[in-house]
This record gives C-alpha cells, structure tokens and sequence, in this order.
C-alpha cells in the first residue's frame, strides 16, 4: 500500500496551479495527466503524462489524486 507523500504547500499549490493553467488553455484535450513535476526551488513544472516519471535531483512529483483533491 502506497502512502501519500506530504508536500509543502507551496509546492502543492503550485502544482494545482500548472495544471489549472493546462486545462484553461487545453480545455478539449481529454488525457488525465498522472501528475506534475515541479522544481523545489523555483515552483516550476510540467504536466507527466508517463506512468514512472524520470526527475531531476532539484525535483519532486506530485500525484494527480493530490491535485485533483482541492479541485473537484
């Protein structure tokens, strides 16, 4: 059983925030991402839309249920 990994909330609103902008942008395109990875530092990131996500050392992934959670 997999347990959820605690973000900062930074990091998490962040990451609502990307994919917020994806879905306002794209909002025809119907493939659910499996999540964002989002740079620590710098709260940049990028929609994955890949099972087993490859990151840089400076970035974490945060799971498309934790984004989904304050959005619906």
């Amino acid at each position: 059983m997999d347990l959820p990994v605690l973000l900062e909330p930074s990091l998490l609103r962040a990451a609502r925030q990307i994919y917020r902008t994806y879905c306002e942008v794209h909002p025809n395109l119907a493939q659910e991402p499996y999540g964002v990875a989002i740079d620590r530092h710098t709260h940049r990131g990028k929609l994955i839309f890949r099972s087993r996500p490859i990151l840089l050392p400076q970035e974490c992934f945060v799971p498309f249920s934790q984004l989904e959670a304050e959005i619906y």
